[in-house]
């Protein structure tokens, strides 16, 4: 017989959510919370289903975010089981979402029934939150709840995000703080012509190298003590028709600042357009910030929490850093909480036979579950 949150895993692996798709994940899980004495609210957004369910009532509140979609599967035949047919082979439960995140939700939903069951009197609001728009665009999903929680007031003081974090075992690594992510999408305009007459054209892609070149060996900043400098990298360029005798009329190019705390995006901005401007170019730029930069307090109750919980679960203390992307916990830090991302090991999320080792859920149940405790009913244990 399987052990509760492996079972559970797997019902949610079986449910192809590919984003924004739930496919009847959160319903589910829904049903099973409401069960268990949990209020339920769903916040739908065009194609995106969102759940917020908690139980108790009162601050402080304390969230466990997660995400039910998943990312596409890749080629079938690539596979060594199907990626919706949970597949388990020596300790590892194998599936598209195992690691990222279906393993941890299961984990988080089990955790607060145990929760629950035991402490049915508890301080405070403990809360699950889950979005089928983190694998996609993100914006239906937890940045929209974001938003409504800031019109109503609703509080969250800590939020836990079951993010797979770990590097080699389970909780020698956890999250603090994300960087921020700035995107720009640049088109310099040139004026199209034959090759063999350049001096009857404009060529945007030599007007724009420079520029360029510039933007790329610019040293942003020096970073801190808890972020690396900014990093920029240029994802995507395009020119020309196709043929080798014309001159493109333009060039658009596609890139990304990652950034922490020493800087902001209106300055990331500001000073990139100034070197297009000063290089001459004739541009249209838009940009996308898809999340500002976010760091916890050291001292925090959530970080200790972990620490503590992974410390008597694992028998070692994670290594607490910012690395990584972006994740959901970039819409809930500004709402005034401590932010912290525990999950399992990611070597395998987003690849071809994505896999969790099942006694990794096991231990992860235990965790999330001491780290409720400790914030809710007893911090001083």
């Amino acid at each position: 017989m399987m052990e509760p949150v492996v079972e559970l895993s797997c019902e949610l692996i079986r449910r192809a959510s590919v984003s924004p798709e739930d496919a009847g994940c959160q319903a589910l899980i829904a049903q099973r919370l409401a069960a268990a004495g949990f209020a339920i609210e769903h916040f739908p957004f065009g194609e995106v289903e969102n759940l917020w369910a908690t139980h108790g009532s009162g601050g402080p509140v304390l969230a466990l975010l997660g995400h039910t979609d998943v990312v596409p599967t890749g080629p079938l035949d690539a596979w060594s089981s199907h990626p919706f047919e949970p597949d388990i082979r020596n300790g590892l439960l194998y599936g598209r979402g195992a690691a990222d995140m279906k393993g941890s939700v299961a984990a988080m939903v089990i955790a607060l029934e145990r929760f629950v069951a035991a402490h049915p009197d508890h301080p405070g609001t403990v809360a699950l939150l889950l979005t089928s728009d983190e694998e996609a665009e993100a914006i239906d999903g937890v940045r929209q709840v974001a938003a409504r929680f800031r019109e109503t007031g609703q509080r969250i003081d800590w939020c836990l995000v079951g993010e797979p974090s770990s590097r080699e075992r389970l909780g020698d690594r956890s999250r603090v703080g994300r960087r921020g992510s700035l995107s720009g999408y640049l088109t310099v305009h040139g004026v199209q012509g034959h090759v063999a007459n350049p001096h009857l054209a404009r060529n945007p892609i030599h007007e724009l190298a420079p520029a360029l070149a510039e933007l790329c060996a610019t040293r942003w900043d020096e970073g801190s003590a808890d972020f690396p400098p900014t990093g920029f990298q240029v994802s995507n360029i395009h020119a020309g028709t196709g043929a080798n005798n014309v001159i493109p009329g333009q060039c658009s190019v596609v890139f990304n600042f990652r950034y922490g705390t020493v800087t902001n995006a209106a300055e990331l901005k500001a000073r990139t357009e100034a070197v297009l401007q000063r290089h001459g170019l004739q541009f249209d730029l838009h940009w996308h910030a898809s999340g500002e930069p976010f760091l916890s307090p050291p001292d925090g109750r959530l970080r200790a929490a972990v620490r503590t919980a992974v410390l008597d679960a694992c028998g070692l203390e994670p290594d607490f850093d910012t690395g990584g992307g972006t994740s959901d916990g970039r819409f809930i830090a500004p709402l005034g909480a401590e932010v912290v991302e525990l999950g399992p090991v990611n070597h395998s999320i987003h690849k071809i036979d994505e896999h969790v080792a099942v006694d990794e859920l096991h231990t992860l149940v235990d965790i999330y579950a001491a780290v409720v405790g400790r914030c809710l009913v007893d911090p001083m244990r």
